[in-house]
């Protein structure tokens, strides 16, 4: 073999180091990113499942308060019924009267607290609490507000699942150049990892920046 040979096989194996080098510092790189925005796609998907869950809670609870106030309502016109028919005696109209006010506030009371939870606390504004939540005034979170929370986590979710997709394809892409012997085929599939890898970095800061503002 002649040196001129030997000189440019030696070339030839340095610059394939030098590839199989960066295809590899690129995709450890990118394996690494992927990592920690799978990471952070798995704890927000459980808070996007905890705000469902506590939005699902919030209606439950305004359905039971919408109940009792439908109680309420048909106990007072019960009454007002049996008043206007004559079939209660008028000696006892005073105490009826303070009977069917009480009903009357409590109905109410049942709007404020159902208007507490469908908004939260912080809606309605001071004037406007009236229940406690682990003996605090003023702490309920609303299911509006628990549904708006867990629109905006899915929406997240959805920007984690791209960044997710577009970071595993780089990664094979990057498997993919290191197996291949010819120059400018390399070349071509480390173009594209690095291509694919910055725009699953894009959406995986994107998708933070989304469940951050949640």
């Amino acid at each position: 073999m002649e040196v001129s040979e030997i000189t440019e096989l030696k070339e030839k194996i340095k610059t394939e180091s030098r590839f199989e080098l960066i295809t590899g510092l690129l995709i450890a790189l990118f394996a690494a990113i992927l990592a920690i925005i799978d990471l952070g796609s798995g704890k927000y998907a459980k808070e996007q499942l905890i705000s469902n869950n506590q939005k699902t809670e919030a209606y439950q609870w305004f359905q039971s308060k919408s109940i009792k106030q439908t109680l309420a309502e048909s106990q007072r016109e019960l009454v007002k019924t049996l008043v206007s028919g004559g079939i209660i005696n008028a000696n006892k109209k005073d105490s009826i009267e303070k009977y069917i006010s009480k009903i009357s506030k409590n109905i109410s009371r049942y709007d404020k607290e159902k208007n507490e939870i469908l908004k939260g606390s912080s809606v309605v504004g001071k004037d406007n609490w009236v229940q406690e939540k682990d003996g605090k005034m003023g702490a309920i979170i609303g299911a509006d507000e628990w549904g708006e929370k867990a629109e905006k986590l899915a929406n997240a979710c959805d920007t984690f699942e791209l960044a997710v997709l577009f970071l595993h394809v780089c990664l094979v892409m990057g498997a993919i150049s290191l197996m291949v012997k010819h120059d400018n085929l390399k070349k071509t599939f480390i173009f594209i990892l690095i291509t694919l890898g910055i725009i699953g970095m894009i959406y995986g800061i994107h998708a933070f920046m989304l469940a951050s503002a949640a």
